[in-house]
C-alpha cells in the first residue's frame, strides 16, 4: 500500500548536480522587509521558509547554503519581526519568514507582522513553495496548523521539512511522521511528500536543494 505523504526520494545524480550548482555561488542578504512596499522586485523564482521559533530554520537556511551564519538565530524566541531575503545567484530568492509561537513582542507588533505574512503569501506571484519546517522531536503542534491554513487558504503550494531528525531516535521517526501525515491529509495545499533533514548531520540537505533547484 502506499504510503500518503512519502519522504522525498534521493535526487538523481542530474538533480544532485543541479541543486550543488544553486548555492555553490553566491548567497548574499538582501535585505529586512517590515513592510509590503519593501519587498524586493518579484524578479526571480523565491521559496520561502516557515516554522515556530526554536524549530532550526536558520540552522537549516546555514546549512542548505553552505554559509555558518548567513540566518542568524535570535536567542529570544519570535524576536526576528521581519520577512529576510537572501539571493542565491541570480535567480533565485530564499525568504526566511518570522518564526511563529511564543512570540516575546507587543501584541500590536505580532499583529502587524501577521499582516504582512498574509499580504505577502496572498500576493507574491514568484513563490514557488513554502517550506514549513516541523521539528522531530514534537510533531505538528497547533502554531503549525495556524501558519498550514493560512497557506492553504493563500494558495500557495507548502511541503513539510522535518528539522533536528538526529535528536530522536531512528526507531521513533515512523512514530512522528505518521502524526504529520496524519496532520497534513487535511491540509489542500500540502506537497505530497516529506524531506527529512538534520542541519547538524548534513541528513536531507542535498534532497532540499535538488527540490529547489528543481522548481520552475
Amino acid at each position: 500500500m502506499q504510503v500518503a505523504f512519502p519522504l522525498a526520494d534521493e535526487p538523481d545524480f542530474a538533480a544532485r548536480e543541479k541543486g550543488r550548482l544553486l548555492f555553490a555561488g553566491p548567497v548574499d542578504f538582501v535585505k529586512g522587509v517590515v513592510a509590503l512596499d519593501g519587498l524586493p522586485p518579484a524578479d526571480r523564482l523565491e521559496v520561502c521558509f516557515a516554522g515556530r521559533s526554536n524549530v532550526g530554520k536558520s540552522s537549516l537556511i546555514n546549512a542548505l547554503t553552505g554559509r555558518k551564519s548567513l540566518a542568524r538565530a535570535s536567542n529570544t524566541p519570535g524576536r526576528t519581526q521581519e520577512i529576510n531575503y537572501f539571493a542565491a545567484g541570480p535567480d533565485h530568492y530564499l525568504v526566511d519568514l518570522p518564526g511563529y509561537g511564543f512570540a516575546e513582542a507587543p501584541v500590536t507588533v505580532v499583529e502587524k507582522w501577521q499582516r504582512l505574512l498574509r499580504a505577502y503569501l496572498a500576493g507574491r506571484q514568484t513563490l514557488r513553495r513554502a517550506f514549513v519546517l516541523i521539528d522531530t522531536r514534537h510533531g505538528v503542534k497547533s502554531v503549525d496548523e495556524e501558519i498550514m491554513t493560512l497557506l492553504d487558504k493563500s494558495a500557495v503550494a507548502f511541503q513539510v521539512v522535518m528539522t533536528k531528525a538526529d535528536k530522536v531516535k531512528t526507531a521513533e521517526h515512523e512514530k512522528v511522521l505518521n502524526q504529520v501525515r496524519a496532520a497534513l491529509q487535511k491540509h489542500p495545499a500540502a506537497y505530497p511528500e516529506i524531506v527529512l533533514t538534520s542541519s547538524e548531520k548534513g541528513e536531507g540537505i542535498e534532497v532540499l536543494r535538488a527540490i529547489i533547484a528543481s522548481l520552475d
